[in-house]
């Protein structure tokens, strides 16, 4: 990857990936590179936004983008998606379902947290629903660069799903399921109870060098997450 992704506003996290925190909901956006395909984790929160990324991305790798991971089914991580046309799209087993269940509650989300009505509305009519669903772990072959997608929740949501990109350091790209710009958000989609068993998949899945990426945030440590599994256990009853 070229030297000019920190240029354009990117964070370097490892040889060929990288992620952005977009501005308005700071949601985070991952991309890892391989030989062959360019996986995007996250679309963000409008389909200008998903517009803007795939531009970026492509004129930054001087390749479009083919396939798409979606950590959970909140509007500022899924409603870019449609501005990538073509791609392949990776999803925890039943968030088909849900999206196509719950449009007008993911547009109405939307605009309660200030995208713009006919932005939403837009987003909405268009959105994309996952190709692929994932119900405990799949392996993408990006060329030369295997990536792990793994169905770690329930927990913030009833369809999280983690991305582990191998390597030195090896980096996973978490989703809300760990935030670092605030206390974790409990909506009532959540499904507390799970939430700490979610992040223990978490951290046996990255291990104790690996990098966390939050949903909203900066780049944490293992330590971090144990710190934020604890206090989840706690804040909701939960043993163990």
């Amino acid at each position: 990857m070229e030297t000019c992704w920190e240029e354009a506003g990117w964070e370097r996290l490892a040889p060929d990936v990288v992620r952005r925190r977009m501005p308005e909901w700071d949601e985070t956006v991952g991309v890892v590179v391989g030989r062959t395909d360019i996986l995007v984790v996250d679309t963000g929160a409008t389909l200008r936004a998903g517009a803007e990324l795939r531009s970026l991305i492509t004129r930054l790798t001087g390749r479009r983008p083919t396939r798409i991971a979606l950590t959970h089914p909140h509007f500022d991580h899924v409603l870019g998606s449609a501005a990538f046309a073509g791609c392949e799209v990776y999803g925890a087993t039943g968030l088909d379902e849900l999206l196509r269940r719950e449009r007008e509650t993911l547009r109405e989300d939307a605009i309660r947290h200030g995208v713009d009505r006919d932005a939403a509305t837009e987003a909405v009519d268009h959105l994309v629903r996952p190709h692929h669903l994932v119900s405990g772990e799949l392996t993408l072959d990006l060329g030369g660069r295997p990536v792990l997608l793994a169905n770690v929740g329930p927990g913030h949501t009833a369809h999280d799903l983690a991305v582990l990109v191998p390597g030195r350091p090896e980096v996973v790209f978490c989703g809300d399921l760990v935030e670092e710009s605030g206390p974790p958000q409990a909506g009532p989609d959540a499904i507390p109870g799970h939430w700490p068993a979610a992040l223990d998949r978490l951290l046996a899945l990255g291990g104790a060098d690996a990098v966390y990426v939050p949903g909203h945030g900066s780049v944490v440590d293992a330590a971090f997450v144990r710190a934020q599994r604890d206090e989840l256990a706690a804040r909701f009853g939960v043993s163990g």
